[in-house]
C-alpha cells in the first residue's frame, strides 16, 4: 500500500532527511585517500547519533554498519571495514537515518583523487540520470515515467542500469510502496499524487548490467568487475513540484516545477 505523507509528517521527514545531507556532504570531503571506510562509517554513527537521530541501517535485517560503503566495481550495500580508499577509486556513500518515526535515505559516489575518464563520465551520468529522474515527479506522472527517463539517459551514454536493485517509498518504513525501478517503459505504474515520498536511485555500471551478491551475503558487486556508481535522492511529491529533502548544503536547490 501507497502511504501519502501530511504536511506534518513531512516537516518530520525534511528533519531526519536534511540529517543524512549533511552527514554526506562531510563524507564526501572527508573521502580522500588513505582514509578506511570503516573511519567514515564512525564518522556516519556519530553524527547521526549527535543529531538525536539513529542510523537506520545497523541492525536493518542484520546488516552491522551505519553506512553502506561500496568501492569500484562494488554497487550497493557495500560493509564499511579498515580497506582504505586509494588515489583512483570511486566509492558510493550510502546513509539512512531514522528521526522522531520517519526516515531519511541518501546516496552519493565520490571520486578518490585523480580518477579515469571512464570513471569521471560514469558519477557524471548517473547524477545526470538522478536528476532527469527527480524532473519527471510530478502530480499525475507515473512511477514508470521516472524509470524511463533514468534507462533512457544511461543507455543513451553506453552504460547500464542495474536491474536487481530499485528506488522506493520511504516514510515510516526505510522502505515502502511502491518501487521504482531504473528502467522500463513510461506511462506504466501508479499515478504519483500530492504526499508521495519517493528514494530515487540509480544504481549504473559501465559494463553489464548484471550484479552478484558476495559471501557476506550484503555487498553487490557487478559480475563483469565493471565499474558502478550510485546516486539517491528523497524526494516529496507536492502540489505544484518536487521537493528534494535530501539537498545537501554544498549543491545548489533542486526543485522542479
Amino acid at each position: 500500500m501507497i502511504v501519502c505523507k501530511s504536511s506534518e509528517e513531512l516537516i518530520r521527514m525534511r528533519a531526519a532527511n536534511q540529517i543524512v545531507a549533511s552527514v554526506l556532504d562531510e563524507l564526501r570531503m572527508m573521502a580522500l585517500p588513505g582514509i578506511s571506510t570503516a573511519e567514515l562509517d564512525a564518522t556516519v554513527e556519530a553524527r547521526v547519533r549527535e543529531a538525536g537521530a539513529t542510523p537506520a541501517f545497523k541492525g536493518y535485517r542484520g546488516f552491522p554498519s551505519s553506512l553502506c560503503a561500496s568501492i569500484n566495481e562494488e554497487v550497493v550495500h557495500g560493509i564499511p571495514s579498515p580497506r582504505k580508499l586509494l588515489a583512483g577509486d570511486i566509492v558510493s556513500l550510502d546513509v539512512g537515518v531514522l528521526l522522531d518515526g520517519y526516515y531519511g535515505d541518501s546516496a552519493l559516489t565520490v571520486a578518490i583523487g585523480t580518477v579515469s575518464d571512464e570513471a569521471t563520465q560514469l558519477l557524471r551520468v548517473t547524477r545526470e540520470a538522478l536528476d532527469l529522474g527527480v524532473d519527471r515527479i510530478r502530480v499525475g506522472s507515473r512511477v514508470s515515467d521516472i524509470s524511463h527517463a533514468i534507462q533512457c539517459h544511461v543507455e543513451a551514454n553506453g552504460f547500464s542500469v542495474v536491474r536487481e536493485f530499485v528506488g522506493h517509498g520511504i516514510g515510516t518504513q526505510l522502505h515502502e510502496e511502491p518501487q521504482i525501478p531504473n528502467y522500463g517503459e513510461p506511462g506504466r505504474g501508479p499515478r504519483l499524487v500530492e504526499g508521495m515520498v519517493l528514494a530515487i536511485e540509480p544504481m549504473v555500471n559501465i559494463g553489464k548490467p548484471t550484479v552478484r551478491v558476495l559471501d557476506d551475503q550484503w555487498t553487490a558487486v557487478t559480475r563483469d568487475g565493471s565499474l558502478s556508481a550510485h546516486f539517491e535522492h528523497t524526494v516529496a511529491v507536492t502540489s505544484s513540484s518536487a521537493e528534494v529533502l535530501t539537498q545537501r548544503p554544498s549543491d545548489s536547490p533542486t526543485v522542479t516545477a
